[in-house]
C-alpha cells in the first residue's frame, strides 16, 4: 500500500514569549493522500499559517512526527529539507514574494537552477509555464511592473518550476480582487485536476469550497475533518509536463556558480553607491601599499644611482679617527707610498691619491668658486665617472705634474665657453691649466656633487703648484668584483697600520653606506606599508559591515529563495561571491589609481620615480580577493544560516 504523500501524528510547535512558551499547534494528528485539494481554514492566529509552514519543510515541530512519503523530517540535515522543497513542494505566497531585480521569467527559472537543471532547459520550460497562464508577453517584465492578479500567476508558474508534486497555497487570493481571484482558484483546480495535490491555507470560506476537503483549525488544534463542496470552474488545459531533470557534477556546479554571480552583480548594480563607498576603503587601501611599494623602490634605486656616481664597492680612506676628528687636519701620514702598496694587493682592483682645493675659477670675463680635484689616473676607473669628450690624464701627466685638468659639465655650464672647450686655457687661482677632456657631471657623494664645479688635475700637480705638499688629503681604492669589502676593508686596515705604526685614519666603505641606506629604506617601506595595510584592514571591516547591512535588507530574499529550494552552500555562495567582487573591483581601481599617481608624479619630480612591481601588483590584488574572502565569509554565512520561515515573515 502507497504511504500517504503527507502524515502529522502529536505535532506541537511552540513559541518562547518572555519567560514562558506559547503553543500555537497542540498535538496535531493529519493525513493527506496524494492528489487531494485540501483547504485549511481559520481564524487569525489558529495556527493554519504555523501548520502550512511546518508541512512545506520551511519550519520544524517542537514535538510530534512529520513524514513526507516515507522521510521523517526530524532527522534530516537543511539540505536535506531545502532537497525536499526543491523536488517536491511548489509554494505559492500571499505576498507573491518575487525577487524584485529578476524579470518573469527568471523569477520562474530560480527553483530549476538550484535543481541543477540545463539552462536552455530551464529557460524553454519557463517560457511555457508563462505563456500557458496567460503571460506569454510579459516573460521580461519586472514584479513591478505586473499587476497583482500577473505576480501571483509568475508565483504560480515558479511552485510548478520542477514538478511542483504538492503545491502549498498561503492565502492564494488574499491580496487580489475578486476577477483575478477567481482566476486564480481555476488554475490551482487545473493543477489538481492535473493529479498535483494541492493544500490551500485560507481564511476565506468561500475560498475553502472549492475544494474537495476542509479542514478547520481553531486555537492550535483540528475542530473540523470535512468533505469540501468542490464549486467552482476547473481550468483544464494541461501544463506543460516536466522533461529535463535535474543534474548533478560540474554542470550543476557552473550553473550555480553563474546564478550566484549574475544576482552579487545586479545587487550591486542596484546599490550602486553603496557598493562604491564600501569599495572605497579597498582602493584607497590597495592604492597606498602599491605606491609605497614602489616608491620604496624608487627610493632604493635612486640611493643605489648616487652611491654608484662615488664608486661601487669603494672604500675611502681618510686621515683622523673618523668625520669630526679636529687632529685630522694635523695627521700628514697618508702619502702616495700608501697608495702605491695598496694598489699591488691582490684584493684591489684601482687605487687614486686624492687632494683637495677649493680656488676661484676664471674664464675670460667669467668667474666662480670650483673645486679643484688632484686625482690619479685610475681615479675616473676608481670613481666609475664617465667621459663626455676629449681624453683622460694618464700616468704621464702624473709623472711630469702636467698642468692638464678634466673639467665636468658643471663646469663647462659655469663659465660658458663660446665653442668647445677642449683647449681652452683657464685661471685655477693663480695657477693656468689646459682642458683636455670632459666628463658628465658628478651626481653627489665624495668628491663634489650637485651645481658645483668639478675640476680634476693630477694630484702631483695640485701639491707641487697649488698647497705646496707631499701628503695626501684621501686615498680611494675600488675593490675587486669578486672580494667582500668587508674582507678588503679589513685588509687595508692591516695593511695601513703596520705601515704607520698606529691607526691614524678611517674608512669610508661605499658599500656598507649602501647596505644600510638599503636596509633603512626597505625598514621605512615595511612602516609605511603597515599602516597601509591597517587601512586594508579598516576597508575589509567596512566591506563585511555593509554586507551585514545587506543580508539584513535582503532577508526576505533569501527566504524566498530557501523556500524554493537554495542549499545554504548556494547562500553562501552568492553574498560570499558579491563580497569578493566588490573587493577585486576595489583591487583593480587602486592599482589604477596608483598607476595614475606614479603618471602624475613623474610630471612634477623629473630626477625620481616611482617604480612599480609586478609582484607588488600581484600581491596587492590577491590581497583584495582574500579581504573579500575573509570579510565576507561571515555575512554570507550569517545569510546561509538564517532560519527559512524567520526570513520569508521579515519584509
Amino acid at each position: 500500500m502507497k504511504p500517504p504523500v503527507l502524515k502529522v501524528e502529536k505535532l506541537r510547535r511552540e513559541f518562547p514569549a518572555g519567560e514562558g512558551t506559547i503553543t500555537v499547534l497542540k498535538d496535531i494528528d493529519l493525513t493527506i493522500e496524494a492528489g487531494e485539494m485540501v483547504a485549511i481554514v481559520g481564524q487569525s492566529g489558529s495556527g493554519k499559517s504555523t501548520l502550512m509552514n511546518i508541512l512545506g519543510c520551511l519550519d520544524r515541530p517542537t514535538s510530534g512526527v512529520y513524514r513526507v512519503g516515507e522521510r521523517e523530517t526530524a532527522a534530516l540535515e537543511p539540505d536535506e529539507l531545502a532537497e525536499l522543497r526543491r523536488e517536491h513542494f511548489g509554494f505559492i505566497f500571499q505576498r507573491y514574494h518575487l525577487l524584485g531585480d529578476l524579470s518573469a521569467l527568471g523569477n520562474v527559472e530560480v527553483p530549476s537552477i538550484y535543481a541543477g537543471v540545463p539552462v536552455e532547459a530551464r529557460k524553454d520550460r519557463a517560457r511555457a509555464l508563462l505563456e500557458r497562464l496567460g503571460l506569454g508577453d510579459r516573460t521580461q517584465h519586472r514584479p513591478g511592473q505586473l499587476s497583482g492578479g500577473q505576480q501571483q500567476r509568475v508565483s504560480i508558474a515558479r511552485a510548478l518550476m520542477n514538478g511542483g508534486e504538492i503545491v502549498l497555497a498561503d492565502e492564494p487570493t488574499g491580496a487580489l480582487d475578486t476577477k483575478s481571484g477567481e482566476e486564480v482558484m481555476r488554475i490551482l483546480k487545473g493543477l489538481h485536476a492535473d493529479g498535483h495535490t494541492v493544500i490551500i491555507v485560507t481564511h476565506d470560506r468561500e475560498v475553502a469550497e472549492h475544494c474537495q476537503r476542509v479542514i478547520e483549525i481553531r486555537d492550535g488544534e483540528i475542530i473540523d475533518d470535512r468533505p469540501g463542496a468542490g464549486r467552482g470552474e476547473t481550468d483544464h488545459e494541461p501544463l506543460p509536463a516536466l522533461t529535463a531533470q535535474g543534474r548533478d557534477g560540474i554542470g550543476a556546479l557552473i550553473d550555480s556558480f553563474r546564478e550566484a554571480f549574475q544576482m552579487a552583480l545586479l545587487a550591486m548594480n542596484a546599490h550602486r553607491m553603496r557598493t562604491f563607498l564600501t569599495m572605497l576603503g579597498i582602493i584607497i587601501g590597495i592604492a597606498s601599499v602599491v605606491c609605497v611599494v614602489a616608491l620604496g623602490t624608487g627610493s632604493r634605486q635612486k640611493v643605489l644611482e648616487q652611491i654608484s656616481s662615488i664608486g661601487t664597492n669603494t672604500l675611502e680612506i681618510m686621515p683622523g679617527s673618523g668625520f669630526g676628528d679636529r687632529r685630522s687636519g694635523a695627521i700628514r701620514t697618508l702619502v702616495v707610498a700608501d697608495a702605491d702598496a695598496l694598489s699591488r694587493q691582490p684584493y684591489v682592483d684601482s687605487v687614486t691619491p686624492t687632494v683637495r682645493s677649493s680656488v676661484t675659477v676664471r674664464y675670460g670675463a667669467v668667474a666662480n668658486t670650483g673645486q679643484v680635484n688632484g686625482v690619479g689616473a685610475q681615479y675616473f676607473r676608481v670613481k666609475g665617472v664617465k667621459l663626455s669628450s676629449g681624453r683622460l690624464f694618464g700616468d704621464e701627466e702624473i709623472a711630469t705634474t702636467a698642468q692638464d685638468v678634466v673639467i665636468d659639465q658643471n663646469t663647462v655650464t659655469t663659465l660658458k665657453f663660446a665653442g668647445d672647450p677642449i683647449g681652452e686655457v683657464i685661471l685655477l687661482g693663480s695657477t693656468p691649466a689646459r682642458i683636455i677632456g670632459v666628463v658628465e657631471a658628478s651626481s653627489s657623494g665624495f668628491g663634489g656633487g650637485g651645481d658645483q664645479m668639478n675640476i680634476y688635475m693630477p694630484y702631483t700637480a695640485v701639491n707641487a703648484r697649488m698647497l705646496g705638499t707631499t701628503t695626501l688629503r684621501s686615498i680611494t681604492v675600488r675593490v675587486n668584483d669578486d672580494t667582500e669589502s668587508s674582507i678588503a676593508e679589513a685588509g687595508v686596515t692591516n695593511l695601513l697600520t703596520q705601515r704607520h705604526g698606529t691607526k691614524d685614519f678611517f674608512i669610508i666603505n661605499t658599500d656598507e653606506i649602501r647596505k644600510t641606506i638599503t636596509a633603512t629604506t626597505q625598514t621605512l617601506t615595511v612602516l609605511i606599508s603597515a599602516i597601509a595595510v591597517i587601512s586594508l584592514i579598516v576597508g575589509g571591516i567596512g566591506v563585511m559591515n555593509i554586507m551585514l547591512v545587506s543580508v539584513t535588507e535582503r532577508t526576505s530574499e533569501i527566504g524566498v529563495r530557501m523556500a524554493v529550494g537554495a542549499r545554504q552552500r548556494d547562500i553562501l555562495q552568492q553574498f560570499l561571491i558579491e563580497a569578493i567582487l566588490v573587493c577585486l573591483i576595489g583591487g583593480i581601481l587602486g592599482i589604477v589609481v596608483a598607476l595614475l599617481f606614479g603618471v602624475i608624479f613623474a610630471q612634477f619630480s623629473t630626477d625620481f620615480r616611482l617604480v612599480y612591481s609586478m609582484s607588488s601588483i600581484l600581491a596587492a590584488f590577491g590581497c583584495s580577493t582574500l579581504i573579500g574572502v575573509i570579510f565576507g565569509f561571515l555575512p554570507a554565512r550569517n545569510a546561509a544560516r538564517l532560519d527559512p520561515v524567520a526570513a520569508l515573515a521579515r519584509d
